[in-house]
């Protein structure tokens, strides 16, 4: 192979030059033929020195033109040649390794070869094991049927002894089967209804026992829980400042202005990161509501020092105090009521700033006022004695953060002390049902109350208990497996429940729901009532397509 590369090398050369002179010698040719028309024509001493100038640099033309003609077709020849022999490098190299890859075939299919031999003979194993197996099975099953066979005659023959024993006792007792079957279940009815009434009896003792422990403990612990959602809301009002820089000037020197704000008023101030607000905490709904005024005219006033504070404070107790009694001169005026004493139109002006279960309990003690007096008219009683009597029924709660007692009793001695009727006191300490109703004003004052209260809308919820409440009702209802999830609609007035189609049955569904109500009804506090759907929904989806 490479003598022929060579060869062919050689051979592209000559031919090379063959055809070079072949130019050369025509291009000479024409020259000298050029010439020698000249020369017929023209000096013929110029032309012989032109032409042989001529010819000698044609001759040196040619020869620079086979030389690098030659050199041109000797590189040709080795870039050839070194193609060549790259190409059949790289071929060598391929078929090398396609043998090696042939010869790993081999050796896997050898060895798969092999396990598939080892599988066969464990195949064999196993098959043999299994024959002899099922001929063991075979003997245990005949075994078992004689068995069987055996059992079946002892049950015929037990059966036989058992009518023959039966037969002899009819014929001594003188009853039939069905007869002693009534007479035993009479007797032991008997004997457990006396069971069961005297259990029943103990029962109800124990429980008029402890009724009443129990019944404060779960007060107790409600008022406990309660307290924490309801302080935040009931206790605290706040201040706006015009800028952040108004807080260094109430905290003041080392902290004397608050610390004197604080011991004046009766409150706790609190300045904290939130930006352009105070928070007055107290218990005292009055106190709050003068420290809140005297922080506002401190403010509007910028003269903050413990001397202006005090003046501020005093200022503004009075206009408090006189206030209140104007407030309560315009409930009276508007309620139409006959003359009250003055010192209680104070406590009457008080209520403004009470409020029970988030509603106001001066608007609470006019709607009373105006229902009392509605009924009593409609039953021929006095409508401004039960006017006065709804109107004072509440009147103890002015005071009940100041002394100790139920806002019943507090309110009662506030009538007594301040020369109200009969009446009115018994509407007040009966309200609530804790003394007897001695005058039927006193149950048109109750009905009032809690019409009043129970009005839709009348008495908020926090939004920690409204939100827990729906908690509660989510939770019960995923407790349950098989549930997907659920929705508590409509303020928790409508629970919608998705189950798996694939684990619940429609019969299931519906023991879901039976089972949620139960536990609602039994775990969660609820207003009013609430609808359960549990809902079970199969699709069957395909998508047909060209």
């Amino acid at each position: 192979m490479k003598t022929n590369l060579i060869l062919m090398s050689t051979g592209a050369t000559a031919g090379l030059s063959i055809a070079i002179t072949f130019i050369v010698t025509a291009l000479i040719a024409g020259v000298a033929f050029y010439f020698y028309h000249r020369k017929q024509t023209n000096n013929q001493f110029k032309v012989d020195k032109e032409a042989n100038k001529i010819i000698t640099d044609a001759n040196n033309k040619a020869s620079e033109i086979i030389s690098n003609a030659e050199k041109e077709a000797k590189s040709k020849g080795e870039e050839i040649k070194a193609n060549f022999l790259h190409e059949f490098d790289e071929k060598k190299a391929y078929l090398n390794e396609a043998e090696q890859k042939i010869v790993a075939k081999q050796d896997i299919l050898d060895k798969k070869e092999l396990v598939l031999d080892k599988k066969e003979e464990s195949l064999i194993t196993k098959e043999n094991i299994l024959e002899e197996r099922k001929i063991d099975l075979d003997n245990q099953f005949k075994t078992v049927s004689d068995k069987q066979q055996l059992l079946d005659d002892k049950k015929v023959e037990l059966q036989n002894r058992i009518d023959e024993v039966l037969s002899q006792l009819e014929k001594v007792s003188h009853m039939s089967i069905d007869e002693a079957k009534d007479e035993l279940m009479k007797r032991v009815e008997e004997k457990e209804v006396k069971k069961i009434a005297l259990y029943k009896e103990q029962m109800e003792e124990q429980a008029q026992n402890e009724a009443e422990d129990r019944a404060k403990t779960l007060l107790a612990l409600s008022l406990e829980k309660y307290a924490q959602e309801v302080t935040t809301e009931h206790s605290t009002s706040t201040v706006g400042l015009p800028n952040d820089e108004m807080k260094g000037r109430i905290i003041g020197r080392e902290g004397r202005n608050i610390k004197s704000m604080e011991q004046l008023f009766g409150v706790s101030l609190i300045i904290d990161d939130t930006p352009e607000t105070i928070t007055v905490s107290c218990f005292d709904p009055i106190r709050r509501e003068k420290a809140k005024l005297t922080l506002e005219a401190l403010i509007k006033d910028g003269r903050i020092q413990p001397g202006r504070i005090e003046e501020l404070y005093q200022k503004i107790s009075t206009e408090f105090d006189e206030s209140l009694k104007r407030i309560g001169e315009q409930t009276i005026f508007k309620l139409g009521l006959p003359r009250i004493s003055p010192n209680l139109l104070i406590y009457i002006g008080r209520l403004k700033y009470r409020t029970s279960y988030g509603q106001n309990v001066l608007d609470h003690s006019i709607q009373v006022a105006y229902l009392s007096s509605v009924m009593a008219s409609e039953l021929g009683l006095d409508p401004i004695l039960a006017k006065r009597a709804g109107l004072l029924h509440d009147i103890g709660k002015s005071i009940d953060c100041e002394m100790e007692g139920s806002h019943v009793q507090l309110g009662r001695d506030l009538a007594k002390k301040y020369g109200e009727s009969e009446e009115v006191i018994n509407a007040i300490e009966s309200h609530h049902g804790d003394v007897e109703k001695k005058y039927l004003i006193s149950e048109i004052v109750t009905a009032a109350d809690t019409l009043s209260a129970a009005r839709p809308g009348a008495r908020s919820e926090t939004l920690e208990t409204y939100i827990k409440r729906l908690e509660a009702i989510e939770d019960i209802c995923k407790s349950y497996d098989g549930v997907q999830s659920s929705y508590a609609l409509q303020s928790g007035r409508d629970v919608r429940v998705m189950v798996v189609p694939e684990k619940i049955s429609d019969e299931d569904a519906k023991v879901i729901a039976s089972q949620i109500k139960d536990r609602i009804e039994n775990e969660v506090n609820i207003p009013g009532q609430i609808k359960i759907t549990v809902i079970r929904e199969m699709r069957a989806v395909e998508i047909a397509k060209k």
